[in-house]
């Protein structure tokens, strides 16, 4: 699913490209006629794709694409060539001249989902190549952090599980425990919880349940708001 928001000021151009999304398939898409409003969405709920009109009621859209997450793919939508330099200056995935037909608008998501799959195996590289050392009964543990599914606080103790059914106990602060995880990777959703954002499996407001894992993860009532945040971003 490629999560996308479109920015235009004319109302009939939101239609064609919401014809098109659907015609397509595997697209959230939300628009805007408010370029000011569409980009603060942009901002707060960093989609994989931006469809950016560029002049817009006085408004560039260069300018504001100059104001997105890095990590949002941007794909102008314009009826004047002219910016389609200013559009690749700013690391455009694609320029559409308006009136475009529905292929070109294909191939443009093309290089979209490639992009993004790209980076989604990237990320899988750099997750499988994480580790990190704690002491466990008086010798020196290494921890692979894609295969941690969750830490348990226990009295004195933590408890690291993993996917393989093993368990590694530590004498270390929950708080110790989470500056050494890649903080984009792992969330601590209960005082005695942290959970791997990657095994997650389901989530309802109170409980979290983990891919090879029966223990269900119990969700704090003050991490409750934020772990609905992470867990709908990551999905």
């Amino acid at each position: 699913m490629i999560k996308c928001i479109a920015i235009d000021d004319e109302p009939l151009a939101l239609r064609i490209i919401k014809k098109y999304c659907e015609q397509r398939g595997n697209i959230d898409l939300t628009t805007f006629t408010d370029p000011v409003a569409g980009i603060e969405a942009v901002r707060t709920s960093h989609p994989d794709l931006l469809l950016l009109d560029i002049e817009m009621s006085g408004t560039n859209g260069v300018t504001l694409a100059r104001t997105v997450p890095q990590d949002t793919m941007i794909v102008f939508t314009t009826a004047y060539s002219k910016y389609a330099l200013d559009g690749f200056e700013v690391s455009a995935i694609d320029f559409l001249h308006k009136p475009f037909a529905y292929a070109r608008f294909a191939t443009a998501l093309d290089k979209v989902e490639a992009v993004k799959q790209m980076r989604q195996l990237r990320h899988s590289a750099e997750q499988r190549a994480v580790t990190f050392t704690v002491k466990s009964e008086y010798k020196n543990v290494t921890v692979d952090a894609a295969q941690l599914l969750y830490v348990n606080a226990m009295d004195n103790y933590v408890r690291l599980v993993m996917a393989d059914g093993s368990k590694v106990l530590t004498q270390m602060s929950m708080k110790a425990i989470m500056e050494l995880l890649p903080d984009d990777q792992f969330m601590r959703v209960h005082k005695s919880y942290i959970v791997g954002l990657g095994h997650v499996a389901s989530y309802t407001r109170d409980r979290i349940e983990l891919h090879a894992c029966d223990t269900p993860i119990p969700i704090g009532r003050s991490y409750q708001e934020e772990t609905a945040r992470k867990l709908s971003d990551k999905g």
